[in-house]
């Protein structure tokens, strides 16, 4: 659950709201600055103006407008909250915006309009169309939203698209072909209730209409009952679907219906409705917060029932944003001037289609390799399934074209090459990992037990499902702070070393292990009364699955202790460290950044070794560069000749791994570089696994990338502890923790199933 304080901290803290503009070109000599912007008679933008004075299609050539697209709302009708003004609906459409560029990499203005007079607001948005590549409209009432669409879509020459009206739309038919296909119904046979006669109830109605639905088996109501021929408060935009039935409540229509969606408010479907409808019926419960019927209610009402609601915690989430980031991407990428019923239904059959193939395995591997197929609880493809991006964006232009309203044309094979490389892999790697790390349920626990940081994280990792935390300390000074702190931490497991029951036996199981490297009884039990040591017991005996700590104390002190009671697994002559790093668009991992000084060349090829193995547990597959600052024996050092070595072990001990060295980094990634002057490298593709011949080059590295590249840094994840015991450094934060807990668990996870 989100809590108010984390919610307003996440907006407002560092800089103020989730968006910003970045130049993707460089500006910043004086001649990249006239390039950049000079006018009239000048160098610079003159040029590509001049070029689309010529030609108007030009523009998507030379600016971003084929990839931007204008959000507008003035924030009169937002789910769950209604009537909030424009500045209200700020934060919502910075967050849609964000949702544009991180699933289909599209840039937005938000734009929210100080009106409530529908045609001042279709003015505001014709006369910015120049702007734009297409519209987004959002959270705006009805049925003056449905007039705003109405007009913009016939006076505008790019793609309008009600994110109301059709984005739950899409994905409801894209659900419900799937059901009815479960269940051996046709569309045209069958009866289907509508509750609720708004945007999103519209919307379902359309394109049921479009699928083939025949109008007397179509039953919408609102809260006065069945949208009726002889009512006379029906807006035009309900009036289409106005019939002559007795069944003037819902109660009645839905008695031998086959199909219910929600579209209203939460608790008004009752499990005698269901049971009175026609076998095997259709349950699609939208409404948010609270949908209409909760899931496991509407599962228990009946056995041959199939139930989907728009709620991300159970199977069947009917979620908009399956939808319209990539309609609109499908939609840019052909330049089109609308976007079609045709469109549409393409996206919802390509979104059905998705969800009979087989589960890629890094779906299923982010569900704790729970086995997806398709069926009664599996509508619809995961939220993370990355073909969501090229299959649906692809029928999305490829009926365009077929519609008539592309500009450009594409091939298919081509176009869906160039989507797979446009998202990459690298900020969705810890969505994935989020959602492997809650299938383990891991105790950890932190010795730093009164630390804000720490609590704070741990608040996060027990909202999330993420891990058990448990805190050592004083339960009394660790509850003082949760109480200041304000945070809900309730069933945290608190444990006091000084009044443990299990003290006197952590003494006796360290002193057993420590009585010939120099301990006495008396040493052992002062070593059990600090916190560290006590964890790490724990983790010994089994009694914690993985411990953290570091933030108030030096990590050489701390890797000692793990050396004295964890120590190495059996096999491995030292412990090493990595850092997952996640890019923009890909995930490279480093090692080793925090533990062995100047590896020898033997030592270097077991952190690369290490490293390779850790990366399968993670689910990506291994391309190591072995680095230097030399190429292939361009120089004879012995550092270089150190990590010439490391490789030719590296190769001797795992022939299958794709390895190569010594090499620049430039090397390791520029495909360029690589096909020009070193053809023969057995590196095809970019390495994923950089390992660095000492400690200060991959650090240096590492806090680079951190602090000055636009990267997000996890770790540093220890490798070859004989158990899972990790490091904070000292400056870490809250989300620095969570991510690296989340990392280091599904790593413990896959790690132990392979021993």
């Amino acid at each position: 659950m989100i809590k108010r304080e984390d919610s307003l901290k996440y907006h407002s803290s560092g800089r103020k709201g989730k968006i910003e503009i970045h130049p993707t070109k460089p500006c910043l000599t004086p001649r990249e600055m006239r390039l950049c912007y000079l006018p009239g008679a000048l160098p610079g933008a003159s040029f590509p103006s001049s070029e689309i004075m010529e030609d108007k299609t030009n523009v998507f050539n030379y600016t971003s407008k084929g990839n931007l697209v204008g959000v507008f709302t003035n924030g009169s009708s937002v789910p769950g909250l209604g009537d909030i003004g424009p500045l209200a609906a700020k934060p919502m459409q910075e967050g849609i915006a964000s949702i544009f560029k991180r699933l289909a990499d599209i840039d937005v203005f938000d734009l929210e309009l100080d009106t409530s007079d529908p045609g001042k607001f279709i003015e505001t948005v014709k006369v910015l169309e120049p702007t734009f590549g297409g519209i987004n409209l959002k959270d705006i009432k009805a049925p003056e939203g449905l007039k705003i669409y109405e007009e913009l879509c016939e006076s505008l020459n790019i793609p309008v698209f009600h994110e109301n009206l059709y984005g739950t739309a899409v994905v409801t038919i894209a659900a419900l072909l799937n059901a009815l296909d479960l269940v051996d119904k046709r569309i045209e046979e069958i009866r289907i209730v509508i509750c609720g006669a708004g945007t999103v109830g519209i919307g379902c109605a359309r394109l049921l209409t479009k699928l083939g639905i025949k109008s007397e088996n179509l039953l919408m109501y609102d809260i006065n009952g069945l949208i009726h021929i002889n009512r006379d408060d029906l807006s035009k935009y309900q009036r289409p679907f106005a019939v002559n039935n007795s069944a003037l409540v819902m109660e009645k229509g839905i008695e031998g219906a086959d199909v219910f969606i929600g579209a209203s408010t939460g608790g008004i479907l009752k499990l005698e409705m269901i049971r009175t409808m026609n076998r095997f019926p259709i349950i699609f419960a939208l409404a948010t917060p609270e949908p209409e019927i909760e899931y496991d209610a509407a599962r228990s009402s009946r056995h041959d029932v199939i139930v989907a609601t728009s709620s991300a915690r159970y199977p069947n989430s009917l979620l908009d944003l399956l939808s319209f980031p990539y309609i609109f991407r499908g939609a840019l990428d052909v330049q089109a001037t609308r976007i079609t019923d045709g469109m549409l239904l393409a996206a919802a059959r390509a979104l059905a289609e998705l969800a009979r193939d087989e589960v890629v395995e890094e779906v299923e591997r982010a569900y704790g390799f729970q086995r997806f197929s398709f069926g009664p609880e599996y509508l619809l493809p995961k939220p993370i399934d990355p073909r969501i991006f090229i299959r649906e964006s692809s029928a999305v232009a490829l009926q365009a074209i077929k519609d008539g309203v592309a500009k450009t044309e594409i091939k298919s094979e081509d176009y869906q090459e160039s989507l797979t490389v446009r998202l990459g892999t690298g900020r969705d790697t810890m969505r994935r990992l989020i959602l492997r790390a809650r299938q383990e349920k891991f105790r950890i626990v932190f010795p730093e037990g009164t630390n804000e940081t720490i609590l704070r994280a741990c608040s996060v990792l027990m909202d999330e499902g993420i891990a058990k935390p448990i805190l050592l300390g004083s339960e009394d000074e660790i509850g003082k702070v949760i109480d200041r702190l304000g945070l809900e931490l309730s069933g945290i497991q608190i444990i006091d070393p000084n009044h443990s029951v299990k003290f006197n036996t952590y003494v006796d199981k360290y002193f057993q292990m420590r009585h010939r490297r120099g301990i006495i009884h008396a040493n052992a039990i002062d070593r059990i009364r600090h916190k560290d040591y006590f964890a790490a017991m724990m983790v010994h005996c089994g009694d914690a699955d993985m411990m953290f700590t570091g933030l108030s104390a030096h990590y050489v002190d701390t890797l000692r202790i793990f050396l004295e009671v964890i120590g190495p697994e059996p096999g491995i002559k030292r412990i090493s460290s990595h850092y997952l790093v996640l890019l923009p668009k890909d995930v490279v991992l480093l090692a080793d950044c925090v533990v062995n000084i100047d590896p020898t060349a033997e030592e270097l090829a077991e952190i690369a070794l290490l490293t390779a193995k850790t990366s399968r547990a993670l689910g990506i597959e291994p391309i190591v560069a072995m680095l230097s600052y030399s190429n292939f024996g361009s120089v004879d050092n012995p550092s270089v000749i150190k990590v010439r070595k490391a490789t030719e072990i590296v190769k001797k001990k795992s022939p299958d791994l794709i390895i190569d060295g010594e090499m620049q980094l430039a090397t390791a990634r520029d495909s360029v570089i690589r096909k020009e002057y070193f053809p023969f490298t057995s590196l095809k593709n970019d390495a994923n696994i950089l390992i660095f011949p000492d400690l200060q080059s991959a650090n240096l590295t590492m806090q680079s990338l951190q602090y000055v590249g636009d990267a997000v840094t996890v770790g540093p994840i220890l490798m070859g502890t004989r158990l899972p015991v990790h490091l904070l450094q000292y400056r870490s934060t809250v989300e620095e923790i969570v991510n690296l807990v989340t990392a280091a668990v599904v790593e413990a996870a896959e790690l132990k199933k392979i021993k």
